[in-house]
């Protein structure tokens, strides 16, 4: 069964850092060739896309966190990592992995981390 879990999140000061890691477990319907992102979701707001990496190291960021947030991936351990410094209250939310199987149109969601940032 495949599975992502993610790990790291917990309560940060306001210009601290966290690094979040999510874990591949299982099986994926991917015939090697996926995108692997992260979301969150604030209380009370849509879903939003943040960073992702391609099978092949391809990598994307959204506008709200440039120049903060670094995505990476380690193939071997299967896993991919959010680095993220300089954090406002506004990062604080559940942050989610995902996986997105190219070639065969599947997609995996984890249950998610929360992340929280005070002042």
């Amino acid at each position: 069964q495949a599975q992502l879990a993610e790990s790291g999140g917990g309560s940060v000061q306001a210009g601290g850092s966290l690094k979040l890691s999510c874990v591949r477990t299982g099986s994926f319907r991917c015939r090697d060739v996926y995108d692997q992102s992260w979301y969150r979701q604030a209380q009370g707001k849509e879903r939003e896309f943040i960073a992702g990496i391609t099978n092949d190291g391809q990598i994307s960021y959204a506008d709200p966190i440039k120049g903060r947030f670094a995505i990476s991936q380690d193939s071997a351990e299967k896993t991919i990592y959010l680095q993220m410094n300089t954090m406002k209250s506004e990062d604080t939310a559940m942050y989610f992995c995902t996986v997105w199987c190219r070639a065969t149109a599947v997609g995996y969601w984890g249950q998610g981390t929360q992340v929280t940032v005070f002042s």
